[in-house]
Order: structure tokens, then C-alpha cells, then sequence
């Protein structure tokens, strides 16, 4: 199950919970079905705890927003997207650890 500090992103509250977001959101593009995707999850969960109130992490379902993922041009998955202001500051596609996490997202709030 997700940590309650992950926001469950949809077509109704992306623009609000990330381009509008007054601190920088970690978007995790993901599926059910991916691998991958299921063993970042716990990474994620400890993340969004340690940047509580610094970042924001959210999930969007390429199978069920897939416009979302059209949008920002997801081709593989799980690809995470760092938004601050409201632009993409950073891409990494692909499974990675905690510490690469870490230092993408320290590059942006520091």
C-alpha cells in the first residue's frame, strides 16, 4: 500500500499538485504490471517521509492517464519527472536507488 504522504495524480489534480506546486513534486509515471515500477515503491514511500514538507512525491497510472503520459512523453517506464515552477527540471527513466533519487532531489532544493 502507498505511504499516505504519495499523491495519487490524475488528469483532474496534476495541474494543481505539480505545475502549481509551490515546492518541486516528484512525478513516478508507472503501471500495475511493471516490475520495476513495484520495486521502487518502498523507495519512494521513504522518500516522501524524509522530503516531507520539501517535495512532494506522486504517482501517475499510465494506464489510467494516459494523455498524462502522452503529454510529458513517457516511453519507458518507470520514469520519474522532477517538476519545479511548474517545468520539467529533471528526468530519469528507468529503475534506480534510493541514493541516485537522493541526489536528483537534492539538486533541486538545495
Amino acid at each position: 500500500m502507498a505511504d499516505a504522504n504519495i499523491v495519487t495524480l490524475t488528469d483532474a489534480n496534476f495541474p494543481e499538485a505539480v505545475l502549481q506546486s509551490p515546492i518541486p513534486v516528484l512525478v513516478d509515471f508507472w503501471a500495475e504490471w511493471c516490475g520495476p515500477c513495484k520495486m521502487i515503491a518502498p523507495v519512494l514511500d521513504e522518500l516522501a517521509s524524509e522530503y516531507q514538507g520539501k517535495v512532494t512525491i506522486g504517482k501517475v497510472n499510465i494506464d489510467d492517464f494516459q494523455n498524462l503520459a502522452t503529454e510529458y512523453g513517457i516511453r519507458a517506464i518507470p520514469t520519474f519527472l522532477i517538476f519545479k515552477n511548474g517545468q520539467v527540471a529533471e528526468q530519469i527513466v528507468g529503475g534506480r536507488n534510493k541514493r541516485d533519487l537522493k541526489a536528483s532531489l537534492d539538486l533541486v532544493t538545495g
